[in-house]
């Protein structure tokens, strides 16, 4: 059995059904801002639906997969009733409802809630609910989160380079390229407190855990291109979440066309002949 899994990263219904129609999805990723701007979408386009069905069909088509729904609220009680509800209102449709908890869910780093998210992980796992730790930007919040018994640990690979970029003041595009290895400027390695990339990020996660055998699954999140997913599976992410593009992205090589393009060209008619004959049968 292949042991990376590939999750969609997507709120829009049709993106998901054609995905898992693919046969290689294994789970999907959500959060409650894409699942309103695609109901959007669909009510811009004349068609009613509300968000408790919208999210029941997304459960069905990923049936025997897990889907992560996020909480709202940023405190400990908060996240905790919500993630219960959210579990004991859609975990019946398909059993595959994960709860996504922040890491921490403070908006400042004196803010007294600093630990309101490890200690929701904590208490949605002592009751069996399964928990995605989703905002990680360090390693050690990542083994913060695996102790507190969540599931799936969610490093932002794509988020971390655009920080880098940022602080550094770089232009880019959300889907350009960063290297793995760390972006040079003025010959010094660019860094977050010590992490050069978001792969790099990935890869510190993927060491701490095996060297502690720690159980949680690591999903790189915010995955850009192609390419970085090639990275995170070389730097050993147990899960790629990626966006359909991303998916799409990945088959697509200019050789590939051309060969089919001299393929076709140059079949030869006995055997394409020999084929048809057997059509029929």
């Amino acid at each position: 059995m292949i042991k990376i899994k590939i999750f969609i990263d997507s709120s829009k219904l049709d993106e998901i059904k054609e995905a898992y129609s693919y046969g290689i999805i294994d789970g999907v990723t959500t959060n409650p801002s894409l699942i309103k701007e695609a109901m959007e979408d669909l009510k811009a386009k004349g068609q009613e639906i509300n968000m408790e069905t919208y999210i029941r069909e997304i459960l069905q088509v990923a049936k025997g997969t897990p889907v992560s729904l996020e909480v709202i609220g940023n405190t400990y009680q908060e996240m905790v009733n919500e993630g219960k509800r959210l579990y004991q209102l859609f975990n019946p449709v398909a059993k595959n409802v994960y709860i996504k908890i922040p890491v921490c869910p403070s908006f400042e780093e004196n803010s007294e809630n600093i630990f309101d998210g490890i200690k929701a992980v904590k208490e949605l796992s002592k009751l069996g609910i399964p928990v995605n730790c989703t905002l990680i930007f360090t390693p050690e919040q990542a083994l913060m989160a695996a102790k507190a018994g969540a599931k799936f640990v969610s490093p932002f690979a794509g988020r971390v380079d655009d920080f880098i970029r940022q602080q550094n003041k770089i232009s880019f595009k959300k889907s350009d390229y960063f290297p793995a290895l760390g972006w040079e400027k003025d010959d010094e390695i660019l860094e977050d407190n010590g992490i050069v990339s978001g792969v790099d990020l990935v890869n510190q996660c993927v060491e701490i855990f095996r060297t502690y055998d720690i159980k949680a699954e690591i999903i790189a999140a915010s995955i850009r291109n192609a390419r970085q997913v090639r990275e995170v599976a070389l730097a050993g992410a147990d899960i790629a979440t990626l966006p359909f593009s991303v998916i799409k992205e990945c088959l697509i090589h200019f050789k590939t066309m051309e060969g089919m393009r001299k393929f076709t060209s140059d079949v030869v008619p006995e055997y394409r002949d020999l084929i048809k004959k057997y059509d029929k049968k």
